[in-house]
C-alpha cells in the first residue's frame, strides 16, 4: 500500500493541476493526461473497503452442515437489481427487521465506465452482462436475438441508457383494471414516482413544472448538460411534421410529443443507479442489513406441512472463474422471501423451486410444489428497428471511438471536460431527444394515404404506441460502430404496445443454465404494420427542416445507410422490420399481476405464503415508454405494503 505522505503529494499535484485548469489557460495534453492518470490512482487509493459479503458463512450455513443452526432473517431478497436494492434499503430502515439481499453479480461502484453516461453500451457483451440470446424468432428471420441484462447490483439501472420517462398515466390505470386494485392507478401510484425522484430544475427547460416532480427522493433526475445540435434539430423537425412539443414526458401534460429526454444522472453527470441511490455507505452500515454478492440463488425452500406452501428460505452458491460451482449455502426467512430476479430470472427461480407449469417441471424432474401455469408466460418486450443516416455537420460522437490522431485528441479533450466539469459528450446518453406519438395520428398519417384499420392496442387515447429516439452516433448489432469512414446518426423506431406475446421456459433443472426465452417478436401483423408506420415517420423527420441541415441526402446508395428506404413500398419496409428487429431491453410480464397471473395486487405469489415477486416481471402490460421508473416505484410501493403488514 502506498504511504500516506506519498498519497498527500499525489493529491496536492492533482489539486494544483485542477486549479490551473480553472484559469483561462488551456491545459496541455500532458497535463490532461496527468489529471486522468492521477485521478485513477487516487480513486483506487481512496476507495472505501466494500461492505459487501462474499464469505457466505457469515450469513448462512452450508447445506451439508448437519445439525448446524441456519442463519435466520426476517426478509430474504433474491436479486439486487433495480427493485431489489430499493427494497433492501427501505425494509432495513426499521432496525428491528433483519434483511438479507443476495445478488449474483458485484457492485457497479467499482466499474468506472458504468458511471459515464455515454459509455453504457461498453458494459454489454462483458462479464457484467448475462449475454442472453433468445430462441430463434420464427417471425423475424429465424434469428436468435441478443438480450443484454446487467449482472450487477442495481441491475439494468446500472447498464441502460438512463432514460427517465415512465410511460402514460393510462398505462397504470390499465394495471389497476387488470389487477382489480385502484392503488395501481396513476392517481395513486404516481406518488411513489415522486417519492423516489429528486428532480433538478434546469433554466434551459422552463416548461417543466417542478411542483409536479419529486424533489427529495434518493434518485437524482436531470437533463444532461450536453445538447448535441442534431438532437435539437430533431425536436424542431418533429414539431414541423406535426408532433407537438411536450413540456414534460413524466406528467399528464406531456405523454405524447417531442423534447429532450431527462436522465438518471447526478449533479456531476454521473449515472444514478438504484445501488448508488439506495445502497449508500450509511445504508450498508446498518447492522440489520447484509448484502451478499456473486451468489446465485438456486431455489426457494418451502414448508408444505399445512398444505399451502410457505417460503422458509433459500439455497445459493457461487461459481469460480474456472466455472466450478462452490458449496451450497442455506439461509432461512422467518417472514418472507421476495424474488427480485428480473423478467428472466424470477420465473426461472420459481420454476426451479417447484412453482410453475406442472408439465414443464415434470419434464426436468423438479418436484412440483405448486402447479402455476402462468409462470414464464406473458413475455412481452419493446421491439425496435434502427435506421442509420449520414450526418453532414461533423458533430456526432464519432470521435469517441478514436480512429486517428485527431479523433484521439478530441476524445482526450472530452474526457477532461467530463472529469473536471461534468460536461461534454461523455455526459450524454447518446439518445438525447425523443418523440412519442400514435400510429393513428391523422396529422402524421393522413387517411387519404394510410389505412386506418390498425388495431388500437394502447391503454388510452393519450397514450402513444410509437417512440423514436434520435442518437448522436450509429452502430450495428447494439454495440458495433459503423467504422471510421463517415459520420452517421441513428434513429431507433420503437413499438411501445406490441400485441405479440412470448414465453420463457427452463432449459434444464440446472440453475446455471440460462432459460429459453422466446418473445415471439412480430407474431402479429399489427406489430409489423405499426413499426412500418414508425419508419415512415422517421424518414419524414429526417428530411424535414431543420433536420435537412443534418441529414446528408447524397449518401443514398451507401450499403450501411438507409437513405434509400423512402422509396420502398410498405411490403419492402416490412421485410426490413423482420430482418432488423431487436430488443430495446424492456422485457416484462413473466410473473404478471392479474386474475390469470402469477401474483396478486400486493405481489404475493398466488397459492403460497411468505413469497412475493417484485420487478418488471410483475407488469401485466408494457408501459408506453421506459420501465426503470415504474420498477423503482413498484418497489417503493411494495416496501410500504410490507411495512404496513408487519407494523
Amino acid at each position: 500500500m502506498i504511504h500516506t505522505d506519498v498519497f498527500a503529494k499525489l493529491l496536492g499535484v492533482l489539486e494544483a493541476i485542477q486549479a490551473r485548469s480553472a484559469t483561462p489557460t488551456r491545459l496541455s495534453l500532458g497535463a490532461a493526461a496527468s489529471v486522468v492518470a492521477l485521478t485513477i490512482v487516487l480513486r483506487y487509493l481512496t476507495a472505501k473497503q466494500p461492505k459487501l459479503i462474499t464469505d457466505y458463512a457469515k450469513v448462512a450455513r452450508k447445506v451439508n452442515d448437519n445439525g448446524a443452526e441456519v442463519d435466520e432473517w426476517d426478509f430474504i431478497i433474491v436479486g439486487g437489481g433495480t427493485a431489489g436494492c430499493v427494497l433492501a434499503s427501505r425494509l432495513s430502515e426499521d432496525p428491528n427487521l433483519r434483511v438479507l439481499l443476495i445478488e449474483a453479480g458485484g457492485s457497479s461502484k467499482d466499474i468506472g465506465i458504468s458511471k459515464i453516461p455515454v459509455a453504457f453500451a461498453k458494459l454489454m457483451r462483458t462479464q457484467w452482462d448475462y449475454n442472453f440470446y433468445t430462441e430463434p424468432q420464427q417471425h423475424a428471420g429465424n434469428k436468435k436475438k441478443y438480450w443484454p441484462r446487467a449482472k450487477l447490483l442495481g441491475g439494468c439501472s446500472a447498464m441502460n441508457a438512463m432514460m427517465a420517462q415512465y410511460g402514460a398515466p393510462s398505462d397504470f390505470d390499465e394495471w389497476a383494471l387488470i389487477s382489480g386494485d385502484q392503488s395501481w392507478s396513476w392517481n395513486n401510484f404516481s406518488k411513489y414516482i415522486r417519492k423516489f425522484e429528486k428532480y433538478t430544475p434546469d433554466s434551459r427547460f422552463p416548461h417543466v413544472d417542478p411542483l409536479l416532480r419529486g424533489a427529495n427522493g434518493p434518485v437524482e433526475i436531470k437533463y444532461s448538460p450536453h445538447i448535441w445540435p442534431g438532437a435539437q434539430a430533431f425536436v424542431e423537425a418533429s414539431i414541423n411534421v406535426g408532433i407537438p412539443f411536450s413540456p414534460d414526458f413524466c406528467t399528464t401534460k406531456g405523454t405524447k410529443g417531442t423534447n429532450k429526454a431527462m436522465m438518471y444522472i447526478d449533479s456531476k453527470s454521473t449515472r444514478v443507479t438504484t445501488e448508488s441511490a439506495y445502497l449508500t455507505d450509511d445504508v450498508l452500515a446498518r447492522p440489520n442489513l447484509k448484502v451478499v454478492t456473486h451468489a446465485r440463488v438456486s431455489k426457494v425452500l418451502f414448508d408444505i406441512s399445512d398444505g399451502t406452501p410457505r417460503a422458509t428460505g433459500v439455497e445459493f452458491a457461487s461459481k469460480s472463474h474456472m466455472d466450478k460451482v462452490g458449496p451450497e449455502f442455506r439461509a432461512r426467512a422467518t417472514k418472507e422471501v421476495i424474488v427480485c430476479g428480473g423478467t428472466i430470472h424470477s420465473p426461472q427461480i420459481l420454476m426451479l423451486s417447484g412453482i410453475g407449469p406442472a408439465a414443464q417441471l415434470s419434464r426436468h424432474n423438479i418436484p412440483i410444489v405448486l402447479d402455476a401455469p402462468s409462470v414464464g408466460a406473458n413475455l412481452m418486450d419493446h421491439p425496435s428497428v434502427n435506421l442509420r443516416f449520414r450526418e453532414k455537420t461533423g458533430t456526432t460522437f464519432h470521435h469517441l471511438t478514436p480512429h486517428s490522431l485527431n479523433s484521439t485528441r478530441l476524445l482526450i479533450r472530452d474526457l477532461l471536460r467530463y472529469k473536471l466539469w461534468g460536461t461534454g459528450p461523455l455526459a450524454s446518453n447518446v439518445g438525447e431527444s425523443v418523440a412519442f406519438f400514435r400510429s393513428d395520428d391523422q396529422a402524421l398519417f393522413p387517411p387519404a394515404e394510410y389505412n386506418n384499420n390498425l388495431e388500437d392496442a394502447n391503454s388510452g387515447p393519450d397514450a402513444p404506441d410509437i417512440e423514436i429516439i434520435m442518437c448522436a452516433g450509429a452502430v450495428r448489432a447494439h454495440t458495433i460502430p459503423l467504422g471510421p469512414k463517415f459520420q452517421a446518426y441513428q434513429m431507433i423506431v420503437i413499438l411501445l404496445r406490441p400485441t405479440s406475446k412470448g414465453s420463457l421456459f427452463l432449459k434444464s433443472a440446472d440453475p446455471w443454465d440460462d432459460p429459453l426465452m422466446d418473445p415471439s417478436y412480430l407474431e402479429t401483423k399489427h406489430d409489423v404494420d405499426v413499426l412500418v408506420r414508425g419508419i415512415r415517420a422517421a424518414i419524414k423527420i429526417a428530411h424535414t427542416a431543420p433536420m435537412t441541415s443534418v441529414t446528408d441526402v447524397d449518401a443514398i446508395h451507401h450499403p450501411e445507410l438507409d437513405h434509400h428506404i423512402s422509396s420502398l413500398s410498405d411490403a419492402e419496409l416490412a421485410d426490413i422490420v423482420r430482418d432488423r428487429v431487436e430488443t430495446l431491453y424492456h422485457p416484462v410480464g413473466t410473473c404478471s399481476m392479474g386474475a390469470g397471473g402469477v401474483v396478486d395486487s400486493e405481489l404475493r405469489v398466488k397459492g403460497t405464503q411468505g413469497l412475493r415477486v417484485c420487478d418488471a416481471s410483475v407488469f401485466p402490460k408494457l408501459v408506453s415508454g421506459h420501465p426503470t421508473g415504474a420498477v423503482i416505484a413498484t418497489a417503493e410501493k411494495l416496501a410500504d405494503i410490507i411495512k404496513a403488514h408487519y407494523a
